[in-house]
Order: structure tokens, then C-alpha cells, then sequence
């Protein structure tokens, strides 16, 4: 399970990430990445956000997740989230602190292996340049 302080939880938080993020796609998932800095939100182009939307930071990187219905019913919905959180969790110490990311899955998520999934997730925020470079395989 992932803790509370490392989830997005406010949909203006999501809108954030998903719109001034990088975002690079994959087979199964789609990731999209946005860095904050002290003084606001900083892309990973080094672009300023407004410094008064800033919200203080409180543990390490934060992880939100959009799971639509056109991966599967419920179960394989709840099913596919679960194991993104979990792996998400393993992500942890490889990334940033000042780090936002937002996982929609694609309907390939359902049947792809864990193994595959978390080769994805790394691979695509290794090519955002935030995840350490050590991580296993791409």
C-alpha cells in the first residue's frame, strides 16, 4: 500500500502534473512527470509556475493514478490500480522528492505482467530524466 503522503489526492493537483508536465507514453501506460521547486512549480524544462499556488511539501515524491473504464470492469480496474500503487512504492527512493507523477493506464495494462508494468514505469520516467539511472533495466 502506498502512504498517504506520497499520493495526489486534489483534482487541481492532477490537472497540474497532466497539463505543464513531460509526459512520455508506453505500451501499457502513460506517464506524466512535473518537478516543483522551492519558490513554485518547476517542469522539467525549468519553467517557473506561479510562486503563490506553491503548497508546502510533506514526505517524498507524490504518485496519482487514472485507471478509466476502458481498461476493464471494476475489478480489473481496482486490480490494475493496486498493482501500479504497489509498484509505485518501489519507485520511491529512486525518485525526487520535489516530484509529482500521474500513471494513466491503457487498456494493455490489465493482462501485462508486474514485471513488464514496472520496466514501463522506470523506463519512462528514466527518459524524463528524474528517475536515478541505476534502477534496472529499462
Amino acid at each position: 500500500m502506498l502512504p498517504e503522503s506520497y499520493r495526489l489526492h486534489h483534482r487541481a493537483d492532477f490537472s497540474r502534473t497532466v497539463r505543464r508536465g513531460q509526459r512520455v507514453g508506453r505500451r501499457d501506460v502513460v506517464v506524466h512527470v512535473l518537478t516543483h521547486g522551492y519558490d513554485g512549480v518547476v517542469d522539467v524544462d525549468g519553467r517557473h509556475d506561479d510562486p503563490a499556488g506553491a503548497l508546502v511539501r510533506v514526505g517524498g515524491p507524490r504518485f496519482g493514478l487514472i485507471v478509466s473504464k476502458a481498461v476493464g470492469n471494476a475489478v480489473i480496474r481496482h486490480r490494475v490500480a493496486r498493482r501500479l500503487r504497489h509498484m509505485c512504492g518501489q519507485m520511491i527512493p529512486e525518485l525526487p522528492a520535489d516530484t509529482d507523477i500521474v500513471i494513466r493506464a491503457l487498456p494493455g495494462a490489465a493482462d501485462a505482467s508486474a514485471e513488464e508494468l514496472l520496466r514501463q514505469l522506470r523506463g519512462a520516467v528514466r527518459k524524463l530524466g528524474v528517475g536515478s539511472a541505476g534502477a534496472g533495466p529499462a
